[in-house]
């Protein structure tokens, strides 16, 4: 199933999708999905948002072998993980600002899930299919300059608009083996799978909810792999993760 979280005639409203059509649903995607009695809505008439609002990120770094090695870092021990503020969310379509203080600014696509469950201490034998919702398309935008200078990722990760996510949630399917890629303006610049993943998702879910709590449309993101680059203003980049979609966002500088 993908959900998605959409707008329609001025009304915020969860669905899944039906062929070409978003059929509502009733109550919270948290707890049991019902279908709504309201009519089906031609997708391409609503205007998609972020598919959840997370109280945080959780995002990983150095999590693809490639990527390591493309950064001149050893492979890491333990998962390397940041916060990204919730301020920084944006949905598909919408436009990734380019922030002054920056000189170069990167797309870095990667697959993440969504939290389904308040998640702390989740033991070794512990179903994780029972705390994940379901995956999702993001980009860690991230200003590459200022994340060098800056020697930690807090600034250059936190911008407004550097959290792209989306299309939708897309829930029953397997994380291990998806093809991932991403393409700047047309073109090929990301190509790997998740089997690749130095660090699992059930791995990091265990080894996150040691560290935090998560909480219900928290989102844990699993890191890039190689062929990250830097984008310019007019650019569009486009994530696109097998069984679940293309995110796509264009690149904007506000004088």
């Amino acid at each position: 199933m993908k959900l998605y979280r959409y707008k329609y005639k001025g009304k915020i409203s969860y669905g899944f999708l039906e062929e070409e059509y978003l059929r509502p649903i009733e109550g919270s995607i948290f707890r049991s999905i019902k279908p709504s009695r309201r009519r089906r809505v031609p997708i391409g008439e609503v205007l998609l948002l972020p598919p959840v609002k997370p109280s945080k990120i959780v995002a990983v770094g150095v999590n693809y072998r490639d990527h390591a090695l493309e950064r001149g870092r050893q492979l890491p021990e333990e998962p390397l993980i940041f916060l990204k503020p919730s301020t920084a969310v944006i949905g598909p379509q919408d436009i990734i600002i380019f922030p002054k203080m920056s000189r170069r600014v990167d797309y870095e696509g990667e697959l993440a899930f969504v939290i389904k469950k308040k998640t702390r201490l989740l033991e070794e034998s512990a179903d994780i299919s029972s705390h994940i919702l379901g995956y999702t398309c993001f980009n860690d935008v991230t200003a590459r300059d200022l994340q060098e200078r800056d020697g930690q990722f807090t600034r250059a990760k936190s911008f407004d608009t550097f959290a792209a996510l989306g299309p939708c949630v897309a829930t029953d399917i397997d994380p291990s083996s998806l093809k991932i890629k991403t393409f700047l303006n047309g073109k090929l610049k990301q190509s790997s799978n998740t089997k690749n993943l130095i660090f699992s998702v059930p791995f990091l879910l265990r080894f996150i909810s040691d560290v935090m709590t998560l909480n219900p449309g928290d989102v844990v993101t699993t890191g890039t792999p190689s062929g990250i680059g830097p984008m310019k203003p007019g650019d569009r980049v486009d994530v696109q993760i097998e069984h679940i979609g293309t995110l796509s966002n264009t690149v904007m500088k506000i004088t």
